[in-house]
């Protein structure tokens, strides 16, 4: 892997005490370069054995430079990345660590600023004030912060103290649907798609506005991204209880080629084996 080499070349600066935030600063370059050849990697059982080795040598060059934005930004989403595409299907206990600890890292970067450091320790309409007033940098670290603790909630739905934070998740992904809607191909609308459709009426369910925002990722990803596919199905359809939709959605995920989207092989690489899990659980959900 191309991320490799880089990082091991870190670690030596770090271990021989050279000018150590200035080696982490620079190669924080090539790594942030680098990462994407993992996204674009085809193989699941190869990105599943790279990623938890470049995660922990990514934490090594943390130590250096605790601040570094952009090493905090690539362990908050890879965490993330890693529990949702190898772990939360086989142990959601497991799964919902690594989410916290992918969270972990995003709040790192929002607690940077003052202001937000302040709103996360306040209520939720302090929270939604204060990203009323942040620009379209913070979009990254809050989506991929609010994605951490959202698919921790979304594994913990039966304790009530997890449930604490959904208002503050939706109130974080409102945000970077409002400033940038494109991110990530249009994620936080799949997000808020999934969390509108996931739940029954009585627990803030709306299935109509869940499919508004699936309508409106799959017109920003132009359906490329197969895992807006994959969980429209596993939310609304299954919710509606709508057998024709939940088909026609997996059925497109398991005939479009993971390289419709080079740059998120991977991505669709996993959308396509939670489609096929997806599908051998159809009768059970309807």
């Amino acid at each position: 892997m191309k991320i490799v080499y880089p990082l091991v070349f870190v670690i030596f600066f770090v271990a021989s005490g050279c000018v150590q935030q200035i080696a982490v600063s620079t190669i924080g370059d090539i790594v942030d370069q680098g990462f994407p050849s993992i996204l674009e990697e085809s193989d699941l059982e190869f990105a599943e054995q790279a990623l938890p080795a470049n995660l922990k040598l990514l934490e090594v060059m943390l130590r250096s430079d605790p601040e570094n934005r952009q090493i905090l930004l690539l362990l908050c989403e890879g965490y993330s990345s890693y529990a949702l595409g190898f772990v939360e299907d086989q142990d959601a206990g497991r799964a919902k660590m690594f989410y916290l600890r992918g969270r972990g890292f995003g709040l790192r970067i929002l607690r940077q600023d003052e202001t937000l450091a302040r709103a996360l320790d306040g209520s939720v309409d302090d929270l939604k004030a204060a990203l009323n007033g942040a620009d379209a940098e913070h979009v990254p670290a809050v989506f991929w912060t609010a994605f951490g603790l959202g698919s921790y909630i979304y594994l913990s739905l039966s304790d009530p103290d997890a449930l604490v934070d959904l208002p503050r998740v939706e109130a974080m992904m409102d945000f970077v649907a409002k400033r940038d809607s494109s991110f990530y191909y249009g994620g936080a609308h799949l997000f808020l798609g999934t969390l509108y459709g996931s739940r029954p009426k009585i627990l803030g369910g709306d299935l109509d506005r869940a499919r508004e925002h699936f309508e409106r990722a799959l017109a920003i990803n132009k359906g490329k991204f197969l895992m807006t596919q994959v969980y429209y199905a596993r939310s609304v359809a299954v919710q509606s209880q709508n057998e024709a939709l939940f088909d026609e959605l997996l059925s497109t995920v398991e005939q479009t080629s993971i390289d419709v989207l080079p740059e998120s092989r991977l991505a669709n690489a996993i959308a396509k084996e939670k489609a096929k899990r997806l599908k051998q659980r159809k009768q059970e959900l309807f």
